[in-house]
This record gives C-alpha cells, structure tokens and sequence, in this order.
C-alpha cells in the first residue's frame, strides 16, 4: 500500500502542495502565488479558474519533485482560505463571478443591517460566529442578488455553493461530490454549531436555498477519488479542512487548553476547548472571539475558540509591494534590530478593518508616533511588532476572567520565521513560543487527517509522537518595558477606532 500523503494548501496568497511521507517528513513540494484582485476599495476577489488549475499543477510539481508516481500516492488532504465564497453552475462547472475573499468588505452594510434587526445574539448562540463580512453568509446573498436571476437559480438548484475546499473538491472529481468539511461549513455562519448541520432558521435569515448548499463531512472522512485525466491515477480524497483547524491539528493541541497561532496573511489563534461547543453571550467570557469546530473525526468532535486577526504578514507584503522600502520579508529582521526599539512608533494595519477581539469593520489602518528622527527602520520595526500586540489582544481576551496562563503557544507560519517576530512575541505575552519543526504546519495538518481517514495513522497519539519543535522563544523583557509597550500599542488602537 502507498504510504505517502499528498497535501494541497490553497491559501490567501499563494497555493502549494507537498508530498509527506509515512514519518510526516516533506519529501517534495511546490509553490505559487495567487493573483490578487481589487476591484474597489474594500473588496478583494480570486479568480477560482486560477485557483483550480494553480492547486491541480502545484500537486503534479510536488509528486514529481518527490520523485513518485500519481499511483504513489495514499490520499490527498485539501486545506484551505477559509469563508472565501464561491459560486458555479451545477451544469457546467464554470463559476458564475469571481470569488470574494474572506477579507473582503463589501457587506458590511447588510451585516449593520443584521445587526440592529436583533439577530447578533441568536446568531452568534446557533453559529458561534458575530456578525461581520468576513464569513460567507452575507457574501452569498450579495452575489445571489447581483448574479442575473441568481436567487431564482438558486432556488431551483441551479447553482452550487461552496467554499474553497468544495470547489477544489467539485474540480478534482470532475462534479462528482459537491461536500465541505464541518470545519469549513462553521464559517459560514449556516451550520448548527451543536449538531453540525445546515441551520434551517440561518438559511431562511439569509435567504439561502439549502439546495445549493454542499453535503457536510468530518474532517476525515471518504470525499471520493479524483477523476483519472486530472492525475493520471485515482487518488482517495480523504480529509478536508480549512486552514487555521488544519493548523491545530497539525500542531497537535489535541488536550484542553492548547494553543497555537499561525501566522499567514493574517494570524488565527486557536485554543482547544474539548467535546462541548464554547459558546457564551456576548458580553460575557469570550465575547470578541469566535467559537468553532477544531476538527471532526468519526463521531468525535473537538472544538475551540478562535481569534482572528485580518492582517499581519500582509504588513511585510505591503512594505514590499505598497511602500517599496523592503524589497523581501528577510531584511525586516536586520531593520527592526538596527534602530533598538520603536522610539514611540506604532502601526495598525487596519487595512480591512479590526478583527478580534474587536471587529471594527470600518477601522482603516494607522501610523502613529512619527518624529522628524523616524525612518524605514521605525516602520518596519512597527509593522513586526504590530503582529506581537494584536495576537496579544487576542490571547488576553481568551484569558479574561481566568488566571494567567504558562501554556506555551504554538508557532507555525510564515513569520514564524522570523526570530525578531517570535522573541518579541515570547516578550510581550510573558510565555514561551514554540516554533514547530515543520513551520507548513496547515499542510501538515491536512496530511494527518488524510492518513487518520486512511486508516495510515491510527490514533492521535501516533500522530502527536511525530510533531517537534525547532526552537523555543523564552519571554526576556522586564516587566515594566512589557507594560510601557503595550499601554502605548493600546492607545495606538484608540486613535485608530475611538470605539475600541
């Protein structure tokens, strides 16, 4: 029997796979970056054409570079940007607009609109989620009611619904399984987060027909083979999930009370919560972060409470591409360290809003604390730290109420390659910072839950047995500095959005 593992990460900005093999060790992979669209300010779009055929030929490079066969390999594990929306013909494949990304914006009208009609709270009590533009119910009923004729097609099944994972799947099988996984479907604010269907009394809300909505799996589960042109072989389709709950998976925080960040475009932190699904009244407890699914398995279910942050290594591409003084995210590190410290200055990249524990959709982003003695370095310096203070937003809200935590936090990402990023985040939460060993930790992920739906990795324990870390950041700062810093990021964050 194969006993390699095929992983496609589709995210924000770029699409890569990589081949694992039986020990969870990359044996090939390969990379490309996904073109990003603007069409208005506030709203971002892909291409699922682009998409599609970006996953298919990054998936042909890793088999090769790992010098196998399509016949090779065990199954294939799909990870994936998630609350990103996108709509096809059910007949022809073809999608019927570009997708909106998760970042995108353009419903923030309708979400005050749910909002002041009273549903926040019922919402939030049924999906775990707040209302914000950021997951894909209020995306679907803005490209139902722009798409010609599009809530009637809808209705008579017509047109499919699905987020990145289920358009990946519907390609890889020819239109033969149109599913999600319940990771994926919890971010759309439609699924029961109890029972982990498709909520009658969400779809009507929205005004979604159930009809184009896909078939909800576990995470690892039987979502077919792929269609033999694709690949040239069949290959099982055993996992799916989106991306920051690959993640968790993948840094085995398999007990209560684990944490791990990633840090991708933005940076989601994830804390295990157990069997029980954590949801409280806003105001209360966890108000400002999110409960969701961490991953299914069997019958089993396993939850945690989420908080997202919009935009952090988004910063660096920014600095790169937005203000030309960085020409790549290496040379930040040597910027940062040469000036010391940020002499005052702080960024709030609040480039589509604030998420967690926040959400303040129409926040624009902010520098502050400029002087005549400022320069690039002051910047960048501002623009890492930046990502530091924000995860620290996001852990002292999952802490209100409870006693200081020593839990170490689980790094993986692309900045967890960044030993500044990491030493100051070590610094200004007061806890160590794990790196793991395989920083492509979402990939990873979507691998043990391929080899958990394929029966190559039995248990959980045999999956933790093979997660390490690389390097640990212990906390250095005093903690004077450590108050003195994050007092200023606060009021960094009140200039920017008074109602913080």
């Amino acid at each position: 029997m194969p006993e390699h593992i095929l992983a496609i990460d589709q995210g924000t900005t770029s699409t890569r796979a990589i081949v694992f093999d039986s020990m969870a060790t990359p044996v090939g992979s390969a990379q490309v970056e996904l073109t990003q669209h603007f069409p208005q300010s506030g709203w971002v779009e892909h291409d699922p054409i682009e998409i599609a055929e970006a996953a298919i030929s990054v998936a042909k490079q890793a088999i090769g570079r790992a010098h196998l066969a399509p016949e090779d390999i065990a199954a294939i594990g799909i990870t994936n940007q998630r609350e990103t929306t996108i709509i096809w013909e059910r007949e022809t494949g073809r999608p019927v607009a570009n997708a909106i990304v998760w970042q995108d914006r353009r419903t923030a009208e309708i979400c005050k609109d749910i909002a002041k009609s009273g549903h926040a709270e019922n919402i939030r009590q049924i999906t775990g989620l707040v209302v914000d533009p950021y997951f894909s119910a209020t995306k679907i009923m803005w490209l139902l009611a722009t798409i010609p004729n599009g809530q009637a097609r809808a209705e008579a099944g017509e047109l499919c619904f699905g987020t990145v994972d289920s358009w990946l799947l519907w390609r890889l099988t020819n239109g033969e399984v149109h599913a999600t996984d319940a990771t994926n479907a919890s971010r759309t604010m439609l699924l029961n987060l109890h029972d982990l269907e498709w909520d009658s009394e969400m779809l009507d809300l929205f005004d979604i027909p159930k009809a184009m909505l896909p078939e909800v799996r576990g995470s690892a589960d039987d979502f077919g083979v792929t269609h033999k042109p694709v690949f040239g072989a069949e290959i099982p389709i055993t996992a799916m999930a989106g991306d920051q709950h690959a993640a968790l998976y993948g840094q085995a925080c398999f007990k209560s009370g684990q944490i791990k960040c990633t840090y991708g475009t933005g940076a989601f932190v994830l804390a295990n919560k157990g069997a029980t699904a954590p949801i409280q009244k806003s105001g209360a407890g966890d108000a400002g972060l999110l409960a969701t699914l961490g991953f299914r398995i069997g019958s089993r279910k396993t939850y945690a409470i989420e908080g997202s942050v919009f935009v952090t290594g988004a910063t660096v591409q920014w600095l790169r591409d937005g203000l030309c003084i960085i020409s790549n995210a290496p040379e930040t590190v040597d910027m940062a360290m040469n000036v010391g410290s940020n002499e005052g200055v702080y960024f709030v990249p609040a480039f589509v809003g604030l998420g967690a524990p926040h959400w303040q959709p129409d926040a624009t982003g902010s520098i502050t604390g400029l002087t005549r003695g400022s320069d690039r370095n002051h910047i960048v310096r501002a623009a890492l730290e930046s990502t530091a203070y924000q995860v620290k937003d996001v852990v002292n809200a999952m802490e209100a109420g409870r006693p200081r935590s020593s839990q170490p936090l689980r790094a993986d990402g692309g900045q967890s390659n960044n030993p500044f990023v990491m030493q100051f985040q070590a610094d200004i939460l007061d806890r160590p910072v794990e790196v793991a060993s395989i920083t492509e930790t979402t990939a990873l992920g979507a691998a043990f839950l391929a080899g958990r739906g394929l029966g190559l990795w039995r248990s959980d324990s045999e999956v933790e047995s093979l997660w390490s870390a690389s390097s640990v950041y212990e906390p250095s700062m005093s903690e004077s500095e450590r108050n003195t810093l994050y007092s200023g990021w606060l009021e960094a964050l009140r200039r920017t959005s008074p109602r913080i």
